[in-house]
């Protein structure tokens, strides 16, 4: 690439520091206000169309940025420790050996060692997977309780039923 520098590894970009922030909330703005993908303009004068996919990654940027958060950016094939990958994922590590154990993320060996590491686009593929799943899960318990009427039952039944099934549970325990 002329004239700049490709990096191949992850990069961590900060939020504005205070003096530059009211620059991030005019682009902000402008970027709320102009949905169409906008055009780069060189020092010279020269323009160039953004491509839709950069435009729309701008944007998160900004908005991540706008609310104060951090911004990393890395290849798809970046190679995550499981610590690493864990953390990305919200979950425990021994809950990561436990999926890479079930054959459900895939992961690589360090040569000569016991060290795994996972790839970026793997654990962004399981989180894709997982999250389809939770969304056909919550579908069906939609069309069940569309199917059962649940949605027609004023929200005081749904109370009675809940405190009825506590002073059962709290009966039990007391029996015991």
């Amino acid at each position: 690439m002329a004239g700049g520098t490709v990096h191949t590894r992850s990069r961590t970009f900060l939020p504005p520091s205070p003096s530059d922030f009211d620059a991030l909330l005019d682009l902000s703005k402008f970027l709320e206000h102009h949905t169409e993908p906008a055009m780069l303009l060189g020092p010279d004068g020269e323009q160039i169309p953004l491509p839709l996919e950069v435009y729309e990654t701008l944007t998160q940027i900004v908005d991540a940025m706008k609310h104060h958060r951090a911004v990393t950016v890395a290849p798809i094939d970046q190679k995550l420790t499981t610590q690493a990958a864990a953390d990305y994922l919200g979950i425990s590590r021994p809950t990561l050996i436990k999926l890479i154990e079930q054959k459900k993320i895939p992961c690589e060996m360090v040569d000569g060692s016991r060290h795994r590491r996972l790839v970026l686009g793997d654990l962004i593929d399981y989180q894709s997977k997982r999250s389809a799943e939770h969304r056909a899960a919550l579908q069906s318990l939609v069309e069940d309780a569309e199917e059962t009427g649940l949605y027609d039952v004023p929200a005081e039944d749904y109370q009675d039923a809940i405190r009825a099934a506590r002073k059962e549970i709290a009966g039990e325990r007391k029996a015991q």
